[in-house]
C-alpha cells in the first residue's frame, strides 16, 4: 500500500480518537524542510504523535569539476513522529519515519557550445541536452529533540520547535542525454562519461544524506 495512503489512514484514525477525547492540536511551521502543517494527537501524559507535510522549491546554480549546472531543489516530505516528554516541561525527544520526496533536478550548462565530461569534449549538437535528477531513499528515519509550550491566558496558542537529522541515505544521480547524434563509438563514450559524472554529482551532494532539520512554528489546540 502506498505510504501516503497509510499516512492519511493513520491521520484519520488518530483524528477520530483525539476528537472523541476532546483533544487535538494543529501546528504551522517553517524551516529547512520548507513550510508545513502538522496535526498533533496526545496519546499519554508524556507522549504525543504528530503527522504532517512540508514542502518547498528553490532554484540555484552549482558545478562539479567539469560542468556547471542549473539545479532545482524540490523538498517534499510527509512525516509521522512520536514525541516523548521525559520531564514536566516542553522539552521532548522525537523519533519517526518520513516519506521522503526530496530531490534535485539538474540541467547541464554548456560552455561555448560544448560539454566537457571526464576530459572528453562533446558539442551540444552531438550530446543534445544533458539533464537528470538526484534523489534519496523514499523511507527515511528521523531522530531529534524539540521544545513546545503553550502561550496566552487561554493556553490554546503555543510555540513549537524541532532540531534533528533526517537520515535520507546516499544520493542517487541519474544524468541522461536527450539523444546522441554522433558516431556509435562517440555515443558509447558519452554514456560512459555520463556515468562517471553521475558519481561526481553524488559526491557533490553526499553531505545531504544526513539532512539537518530545523523547524519553528505556532500551535493551536482545539
Amino acid at each position: 500500500m502506498n505510504i501516503r495512503i497509510i499516512a492519511i489512514l493513520i491521520a484519520g484514525l488518530l483524528t477520530c480518537a483525539a476528537v472523541q477525547a476532546g483533544e487535538l492540536g494543529m501546528a504551522a511551521d517553517a524551516g529547512t524542510l520548507g513550510a508545513g502543517v502538522h496535526l498533533i494527537f496526545p496519546l499519554q501524559d508524556r507522549l504525543s504523535a504528530r503527522i504532517g507535510i512540508n514542502s518547498y522549491n528553490t532554484n540555484y546554480t552549482g558545478s562539479t569539476t567539469d560542468i556547471d549546472y542549473d539545479f532545482k531543489l524540490k523538498l517534499q516530505t510527509i512525516d509521522a513522529l512520536l514525541d516523548w516528554y521525559p520531564m514536566s516541561g516542553g522539552f521532548h525527544l522525537s523519533a519517526g519515519l518520513f516519506h521522503n520526496g526530496n530531490k534535485i533536478s539538474s540541467v547541464a550548462k554548456p560552455a561555448n557550445g560544448t560539454y566537457t565530461l571526464n576530459g572528453d569534449i562533446y558539442t551540444t549538437a552531438e550530446a543534445g541536452t544533458i539533464e537528470g535528477t538526484i534523489d534519496f531513499r523514499s523511507a527515511a528515519p528521523y531522530l531529534g529533540v524539540g521544545w513546545a509550550n503553550t502561550i496566552g491566558k487561554d493556553k490554546r496558542w503555543g510555540f513549537t520547535s524541532d532540531l534533528g537529522v533526517l537520515f535520507q541515505g546516499s544520493p542517487n544521480a541519474n544524468l541522461t542525454s536527450s539523444g546522441c547524434m554522433a558516431s556509435a563509438q562517440t555515443c558509447a563514450q558519452l554514456y560512459t562519461d555520463l556515468n562517471i559524472e553521475n558519481v561526481n554529482l553524488e559526491q557533490k551532494v553526499n553531505n545531504l544524506k544526513y539532512y539537518p532539520v530545523l523547524r519553528i512554528g505556532v500551535t493551536y489546540s482545539f
